[in-house]
Formats: structure tokens, C-alpha cells, sequence
């Protein structure tokens, strides 16, 4: 009798804890608060495919696997003997035609403007000349002393000379006048195109040394010194550790409840005692079905919004594609909301 008395309160017990858990469930004491809501996602990064913009043979490869880089960490170097040897080339035409510029705005010397002159002065005395030697052959035919030939020669020989002292006039005048206009602007565009020569040479020299564009972690090595590079072939593979976020989706009727700069506390599996301090960073204008990274039965077809909640990872520990649990009070002040565009890790 009282091993069955034993076995009735027992079994009395164990009914009464079913019906206490059964109404816990059901009234819903279980959720969470209702000024807490609990999101589920994974860590997402950025990733960066880096080439060289241009097409030599990889000298030296500096990165490896692995390693952490920093901004403007030089990360490999092509051959340069032949980018080297262009912008020799260009730097060499700017100057040769910077010289001849020089010498048409300059315009004629001193001594090129007396010579001209002199020339002039030469030829007017050369057709004085000739004028006075026709007369007297002239002269001397009326008197039958000279034939109707000599007369012509000599005539032929004056219209000449003054035709050639008139040349020289002109000449004398082109140069005290200088080089034309239209010259000395065609000398100045061709100038300017051998210096846009020189800085695209320049520019494909400093483009054969790859440099790291952010901080990150170098992912993958695809090419190794010698091989050939081109715009089209990645050398590096380069996951970016700032900024870091958990990508989560959170339902329409939750939707209202947050918004872009709303503070957030973020954990994980693999440190589950430690809290990463995040914020609400985007959140998706349009609704998609529910991913299948992340769909039940009961809610794949369900619509939600995708949600980005920036995370600080000072020690960089979160991983990408590391599950993260996302909690986000819904009483937050106003002064604690972080501003759009602003990188608040400094002092939260």
C-alpha cells in the first residue's frame, strides 16, 4: 500500500509540472522580453579580387596566404625595364619639344634680324647696280656701241636683281615679325600631348607595383613570379576585416522596431562568453522569401528583410560565414543611436 501511495504522488507531481510547463508555453512566458529582439545570422566581409592593370611578366610576389595586410602594404611587383624605358622616351620628347616652343614664343635674335637686314641691303645694292648698268647699255646702243642683245641682258639682269632685293624685303620682314600664331599653338598642343604620353607612362610605371587597397587577410595566392599578368588575371584573393557585419533577416512584423543606428550586442558559438559591440547598420527596402541558409518548414515562405549589423572586431575573431546571435534593445534613447556614415568602434 505505500509503495502504490509512493508511486500516486509521484506520478501527481509529475502531472502538475506537465500542466506548469504546458501553460509557461502557452502563455508565452518563454519569449524573450518585448523590448528585446533576438536576431540569427552569419558574418559576412567583403572580398577583393586584386590584378595589375597592366601586362608584364610578376617579378616579385611579397604576400602569402594568410597574412594581414594593411592599406597601402605593397603586395607584389612586375618587371619595369620596359615601362621604365617609355617613360625615359616620353620625358625625352617633352623636353625637345619644349625646347622648340621655346624658340618659336622667343621668336627671331637680334643677330638673325641683322643678318636679314643685311641681306636686304645687299640685294637693293646688287639692283642699283644692275639698274645703272642697264642705262649704259642702253646708251650705248642708241649710239650703235652695244647690240640689241646686251641691251635685253642687261634689262633681263635688272628686273631680276630689284625681284630679288624685293624677296629680301619680305624676308627681313617675316623675321623682324617672328614665327606665325597658328605655329607656336600646333608646337604648344603638341607639347601638351607628349606630356599626357609622359603621365600615362608614369601612371603604368607606379600600376606595376600592386599595392593592398584596405586592411584584410590575404585569401588565396593565384599567380607566382614569372607568370604573366594582365587586368583579367586576379593575383590576390583579399578578405577585408573592416567593416564586418552579421547578415540577418528579420521578419515584417518585427520590421518597425529597428532602425539604421540602433546599438546591438552580437555573439557567437565559438566565443559564447563574449559580446561584441555592433550597430544597425542597413536595412534591405525590399523583402525576399526566406533564404534557404536560414528556412524552417514553417516560415520558407515567409517574407523578410535582410539586415546588416556592423560589428566591432578589434582582435579580428569574427570569421566569415561564423554563426552570430544578435540582440538589439528596442528602449534605446535617441543619443545613443549611431549616426549613418560614422565608425563608432572607437568608443562604444
Amino acid at each position: 500500500m505505500k509503495i502504490n501511495r509512493r508511486r500516486a504522488i509521484i506520478l501527481i507531481l509529475i502531472l502538475v509540472a506537465v500542466i506548469a510547463g504546458l501553460r509557461w508555453w502557452l502563455t508565452g512566458e518563454h519569449q524573450a522580453p518585448e523590448n528585446l529582439l533576438t536576431l540569427y545570422g552569419n558574418v559576412d566581409i567583403r572580398e577583393v579580387d586584386l590584378a595589375f592593370n597592366g601586362n608584364e611578366r610578376i617579378a616579385t610576389m611579397m604576400a602569402v596566404e594568410g597574412e594581414q595586410v594593411e592599406a597601402g602594404q605593397q603586395l607584389a611587383q612586375l618587371d619595369t625595364q620596359r615601362l621604365q624605358a617609355a617613360v625615359a622616351r616620353a620625358e625625352a620628347q617633352v623636353l625637345a619639344q619644349q625646347q622648340l616652343l621655346h624658340i618659336l614664343e622667343t621668336g627671331s635674335r637680334p643677330q638673325e634680324i641683322k643678318k636679314a637686314q643685311a641681306d636686304a641691303d645687299a640685294a637693293q645694292a646688287e639692283a642699283q647696280n644692275a639698274d645703272a648698268n642697264y642705262r649704259r647699255v642702253l646708251e650705248l646702243q642708241q649710239k650703235n656701241l652695244a647690240s640689241t642683245q646686251q641691251r635685253d641682258d642687261a634689262k633681263t639682269a635688272a628686273t631680276a636683281y630689284h625681284s630679288r632685293a624685293k624677296a629680301m624685303q619680305e624676308l627681313l620682314k617675316l623675321v623682324i615679325e617672328g614665327p606665325r600664331q597658328e605655329n607656336i599653338a600646333a608646337a604648344r598642343a603638341t607639347l601638351q600631348a607628349h606630356q599626357a604620353e609622359l603621365v600615362i607612362a608614369q601612371r603604368n610605371l607606379a600600376d606595376a607595383s600592386l599595392a593592398a587597397p584596405s586592411n584584410g587577410v590575404i585569401q588565396n595566392r593565384m599567380l607566382e613570379p614569372g607568370d604573366m599578368a594582365s587586368p583579367q588575371k586576379p593575383v590576390y584573393s583579399l578578405a577585408l576585416t573592416d567593416p564586418v557585419w552579421v547578415r540577418a533577416y528579420v521578419e515584417a512584423p518585427d520590421l518597425g522596431k529597428i532602425n539604421p543606428g540602433m546599438l546591438a550586442n552580437i555573439n557567437t558559438d565559438s566565443y559564447p562568453d563574449k559580446f561584441y559591440r555592433g550597430w544597425v547598420g542597413y536595412i534591405s527596402p525590399t523583402a525576399e522569401f526566406t533564404p534557404k541558409s536560414v528556412e524552417t518548414t514553417g516560415v520558407r515562405t515567409d517574407l523578410v528583410y535582410q539586415v546588416r549589423i556592423y560589428a566591432c572586431n578589434p582582435n579580428n575573431e569574427l570569421r566569415l560565414g561564423m554563426p552570430a546571435t544578435v540582440s538589439i534593445a528596442l528602449d534605446q534613447h535617441r543619443s545613443s543611436v549611431i549616426t549613418p556614415g560614422n565608425h563608432p568602434c572607437d568608443k562604444l
